[in-house]
């Protein structure tokens, strides 16, 4: 322990900063290509269905790009020219096509029931007929949404209460014979993988499931630039047990380094060739899926921000708004801004904001409301309201 490198709390948030693109200015435009080299950095961008704002990920490119065309992102994901595609990869995510053989390990555990929500296991195991019987139809008619499945049962009414045919579609999707085609405002449309995905990425071999995840972990090390070995196992949902295995495999053969965080309990890893910027000078907003805050204990560890997203809180309990979004000034994220984007009206609604202590300033005020109008304009927006006394 004690020849391992020490670093500072403030060093290990600029490397993590700069790991997922933060160190640079934004790009004068952003196009294909930008897009394409954001996810080769960041090797997987979350998906949620909240649009009080925007769905979530067409956040994260904008927060480290500016203002760009996210026709583009639908186009990289759904498009005739797709470089990425849909899956449980962290959550629901969008992840570059050559990350589908090391993600078949996953789909060979779906297809022997070992992940995925109960009830779609529970449906797979007892009726592999009428399974077999979803596929088909997709095989027959696809691009399919569950809705127009021939005898798919119907939902239970709330957003999570899932039809027979949706199930079967989930299970279908987990164990990779089924993905997105395309997505219709956001539902699914399910199709054959082998319809939808380059023939010549179906064509790459399988690595074994333990190169696999190494592979995954050295994704996530550049990714995150440092971090705890439960931050590499969560940016792609490893198992504890495999993570530590492999982590630890990775380490004796050079692709981590050990190192000390000042003020961590647990051990980090750094990658060997994180960036080791002196200086961050970043502004922007962040999706709460975004990947830089994702896992709430690194979010903590690194900025001392503890962040919760409230969406799921009753309005009389929630502290600092419905869908709010931090704040990233510098190298800290110094604000909680609740947004929502009022499309009727063309405006960019900013119900709250709470500036951590201590860092609201003249100069903070005036670059988060810079940010704000950047926002607004992005969004096709003529105006931003203030509805609250920052």
């Amino acid at each position: 322990m004690s020849n391992r490198e020490r670093l500072s709390a403030a060093q290990a948030r600029r490397i993590a900063l700069a790991a997922q693109g933060f160190a640079k200015p934004r790009p004068l435009t952003a196009g294909r290509a930008q897009i394409r080299r954001t996810f080769d950095r960041l090797g997987i961008i979350q998906i949620d269905s909240v649009n009080v704002l925007v769905r979530s990920h067409y956040l994260p490119l904008f927060s480290r790009l500016g203002n760009y065309d996210p026709a583009l992102l639908d186009d990289l994901a759904y498009g005739k020219r797709r470089a990425v595609f849909e899956y449980w990869a962290h959550e629901a995510s969008l992840v570059p096509l050559a990350f589908h053989p090391l993600l078949r390990w996953r789909m060979a555990q779906a297809e022997r029931f070992e992940i995925g929500w109960e009830s779609i296991k529970s449906l797979a195991r007892k009726r592999r007929g009428f399974l077999d019987g979803v596929l088909a139809q997709v095989r027959e008619r696809g691009p399919l949404s569950a809705r127009e499945l021939v005898a798919g049962g119907k939902s239970a009414g709330s957003w999570w209460g899932w039809s027979d045919g949706k199930r079967a579609l989930e299970w279908l999707f987990w164990s990779g014979k089924v993905t997105t085609a395309y997505r219709r405002g956001f539902e699914r449309v399910y199709d054959l993988a082998e319809r939808v995905l380059p023939a010549e990425i179906l064509a790459l071999p399988t690595p074994p499931t333990d190169e696999a995840q190494r592979e995954l972990l050295r994704v996530a090390a550049r990714a995150c630039g440092i971090a705890t070995e439960r931050d590499l196992r969560d940016y792609f949902r490893l198992g504890a047990a495999d993570a530590k295995a492999r982590v630890a495999e990775l380490v004796e053969g050079g692709d981590l380094l050990a190192v000390q965080v000042e003020g961590w309990k647990q051990p980090a890893y750094l990658a060997p060739a994180a960036a080791r910027p002196r200086r961050i000078d970043a502004r922007a907003l962040l999706s709460p899926f975004d990947s830089l805050v994702w896992e709430r204990s690194r979010t903590e560890a690194l900025f001392d921000f503890s962040y919760r997203l409230e969406i799921y809180t009753p309005a009389h309990k929630r502290v600092h708004g419905y869908y709010v979004l931090p704040f990233l000034y510098g190298d800290r994220i110094i604000a909680r801004v609740d947004l929502k984007s009022s499309r009727k009206d063309k405006r960019l609604d900013v119900h709250r904001i709470v500036y951590e202590k201590g860092a609201r300033s003249a100069d903070t005020v005036e670059a988060l409301e810079a940010e704000l109008h950047a926002m607004a304009s992005w969004l096709g927006h003529d105006d931003v309201r203030m509805l609250t006394r920052s």
